[in-house]
């Protein structure tokens, strides 16, 4: 077989398979060998690195590639994929999904979120990074899968009882930034340029960046048509720096579009950014970039403070009178509006043409929740009467709902930040630098988990006995989710159609014929000449007249 890789910066480039070294000849800025073999690195100055286009880690991202050929048994070929309009989005961490924390795990599961009524499994990064567990956006080797999971094999099996189930996938990625161990890329070539605030950001517009680029696409390509995954979510695209006349997002979207019609199946774009700017979303003709979705943060800021009351950090501004009401209907809070947290103007308005599905609504996910000094999930501070309130706007918005694990059963399990570095230096580090960030905000050290400590990631497994405890709150759920798929209007997507009324932080969002009232308010609000579709146990009916307390919600068609 042929050994190649990319690798214009040294003068010579060996090969050692199994064990033996063998010469590369230089072709042009590639270098390739004629050898057989299983376990393989690429020696540069007399040091053996893994292939930067590794498939396969089985030892870890210090160690040497294992040749990986794509000759997986699958069983979905009837399936045609789902497109992300009208779908319900479910996020999950494979190593704390289940107690296993493999994919194999995951898959005795999946039956579940069938029941729940999701249509796509959204999988926080699967991709190889240094230690055993970790919430994998310190990732180094982007095609290989984290072998504590399962490998590629595992994943493949994932994906693959997914779709049986009728399940779409949609993996993470990260091409912001590489984790800071086992990152050798730039041993190779330029492979880097500059750091943000994670780690080293790629060369995306400098010299002898074409090819760096074609190993973020190639990489993208490769999870869509080789492990059958049905979308990316991009993580923190705002962190990628290019200057280029057609952007790496554009360019990676065209590239995608291409791959759909090749393959006969809707594969969606889903970009995380802290830009506020629909340009991501709207349609290359447009001017746009063409992804087809983007997380919408200043909802979940608005609904958070609105549940919680918390107003500091980034939560300040999202205090403000109509903050919430005005961010259902708008998209954005920070429309070319004062970011006290940023120090300057941040956003600019949301085409209302768009449509809304283009835009993620959530209560939760895992930045929300782990980015927190405990890692606290709201049912540690809301009630599970107040919370269903809000989980019925997200249900009832034009916006794609998004899950995250647990959140439908109201889980009490935190989601704390972990990782497992072995190198004790890095370990430390990282131990002090989360200290050190949350005292900032008044935090002692003992209450700030240690990252390194492995209970503080076994205390983030969901605890399925929870479930069975908490069912008439997963069954609210379950409603919600079936209510959106049978009656069309809560589903539809038209921002320009929306609208939300509001009175003493009771909220009532007009969707056709049906009126979603929630009541975040201290007094009841009382409705005429309706019929009740769903509500919470607290809501009182008399003929046609609804009373709706405080912390309670109906799902209403006007008669």
């Amino acid at each position: 077989m042929t050994f190649s890789v990319w690798a214009p910066a040294p003068e010579k480039v060996q090969v050692r398979v199994d064990g033996h070294d063998h010469d590369m000849t230089r072709d042009g800025d590639w270098w390739r060998s004629d050898v057989t073999g299983t376990d393989y690195a690429f020696v540069i100055e007399g040091k053996a690195y893994p292939d930067p286009r590794s498939l396969w880690q089985p030892n870890g991202v210090h160690e040497a590639s294992r040749v990986y050929s794509h000759d997986f048994e699958w069983s979905d070929h009837a399936w045609t994929g789902r497109a992300l309009p009208g779908g319900v989005i479910y996020e999950l961490h494979i190593g704390t999904f289940t107690a296993g924390g493999t994919f194999d795990a995951a898959i005795e599961k999946l039956d579940h979120l069938v029941d729940l009524g999701v249509t796509h499994v959204e999988v926080m990064p699967v991709n190889s990074f240094d230690g055993t567990h970790g919430w994998g956006y310190d990732g180094v080797l982007w095609g290989a899968v984290h072998e504590p999971y399962g490998g590629p094999d595992g994943f493949k099996r994932f994906v693959n009882a997914c779709h049986v189930r009728g399940l779409a996938v949609l993996l993470d990625v990260v091409y912001n930034h590489l984790g800071p161990s086992g990152a050798h890329l730039d041993r190779f070539g330029p492979y880097f340029a500059g750091r943000n605030d994670w780690g080293p950001g790629l060369n995306l517009d400098g010299p002898d960046s074409d090819e760096v680029r074609r190993y973020v696409i190639d990489n993208a390509l490769q999870w869509l048509r080789d492990f059958h995954v049905d979308g990316l979510r991009l993580d923190a695209v705002h962190a990628l720096v290019d200057r280029r006349a057609v952007h790496l997002l554009e360019e990676l979207a065209v590239e995608v579009e291409a791959l759909s019609a090749h393959v006969r199946r809707p594969l969606t774009l889903i970009a995380e950014s802290d830009l506020n700017d629909d340009r991501l979303v709207t349609a290359r003709e447009g001017g746009g970039f063409g992804l087809h979705a983007q997380w919408s943060d200043d909802l979940h800021h608005c609904l958070h403070v609105a549940l919680t009351g918390e107003t500091f950090g980034y939560y300040a501004d999202f205090a403000a009178p109509d903050a919430l009401r005005g961010t259902l209907e708008d998209v954005f809070f920070h429309a070319g509006t004062w970011s006290s947290f940023r120090g300057k103007h941040h956003g600019k308005p949301v085409d209302r043409r768009l449509p809304g599905h283009r835009f993620l609504g959530y209560l939760q996910n895992h930045d929300q929740i782990g980015n927190r000094a405990t890692g606290d999930r709201l049912t540690a501070s809301v009630s599970h009467e107040r919370l269903l309130v809000a989980a019925a706007i997200v249900f009832a918005s034009p916006y794609t709902p998004m899950i995250f694990m647990g959140e439908e059963w109201a889980a009490t399990t935190p989601w704390q930040f972990f990782a497992s570095f072995p190198d004790p230096e890095l370990a430390e580090a990282v131990r002090t630098g989360r200290r050190r960030e949350f005292a900032r905000h008044g935090w002692g050290e003992s209450e700030v988990p240690d990252p390194m400590d492995p209970a503080t990631f076994e205390r983030s497994r969901l605890d399925w006995a929870e479930p069975a405890a908490h069912a008439s709150y997963l069954e609210t759920y379950k409603a919600l989710i079936a209510l959106r798929r049978t009656h069309p209007e809560l589903a539809d997507p038209r921002l320009d159609s929306f609208v939300v009324s509001e009175h003493a932080s009771c909220f009532v969002l007009h969707r056709g014929a049906l009126r979603v009232i929630a009541n975040l308010g201290a007094s009841s609000s009382v409705h005429e000449d309706i019929e009740v579709l769903l509500a919470s146990p607290s809501v009182s009916v008399s003929g046609s007249t609804v009373t709706v307390p405080s912390d309670a919600f109906a799902v209403v068609r006007s008669m």
